[in-house]
């Protein structure tokens, strides 16, 4: 199995790391495009917070990759 990576401003991505995914905190638009340019080759899931989510818009449109879910809002 891949790697699962959450991204998202802290207080909602941190806990993840307890259930074994890897989190990229990202308080900032910048720091969420930074977050998902950086993905690895062997990440196969991203979960992304609602607010992640809306800042890579245009990049999650007709993307190949890895299988990209937002948690509810």
């Amino acid at each position: 199995m891949g790697v699962v990576v959450v991204i998202g401003a802290p207080p909602e991505a941190r806990g993840w790391s307890l259930a074994g995914a890897v989190v990229r905190e990202a308080a900032d638009a910048a720091a969420v495009h930074a977050a998902w340019a950086g993905l690895g080759d062997d990440v196969s899931l991203v979960v992304l917070t609602p607010e992640a989510a809306r800042v890579l818009r245009a990049d999650l449109a007709g993307r190949t990759g890895p299988l990209a879910v937002v948690l509810p809002g």
